[in-house]
C-alpha cells in the first residue's frame, strides 16, 4: 500500500540512525513491526494473572515429581 506522510525531519534522521538503514521504508517499516510487537506484548503482560490454569503449585509440584 502507498502512503504519503509527513514526518519531522529530525525524528526521521532519528530513526535512520537507531534502525541502522538509510532506506526510509525499511527504518518506518521496523518502527511499525516493532511498536505492533510491543503492543502484542502489552496485551499478553495484561492477561497474567487473569488465567485459570486448573492445577495449584503444589499440584504441579507433585506432578513434577512423578515424572
Amino acid at each position: 500500500m502507498k502512503t504519503l506522510i509527513d514526518i519531522q525531519d529530525d525524528l526521521m534522521n532519528e530513526l535512520l540512525k537507531e534502525a541502522q538503514t538509510r532506506v526510509k521504508k525499511e527504518a518506518v517499516v521496523l518502527a511499525i513491526k516493532t511498536f505492533l510487537e510491543a503492543k502484542r506484548r502489552e496485551k499478553l503482560a495484561a492477561l497474567i494473572g487473569n488465567y485459570e490454569f486448573g492445577y495449584s503449585l503444589d499440584e504441579l509440584e507433585e506432578m513434577r515429581k512423578d515424572g
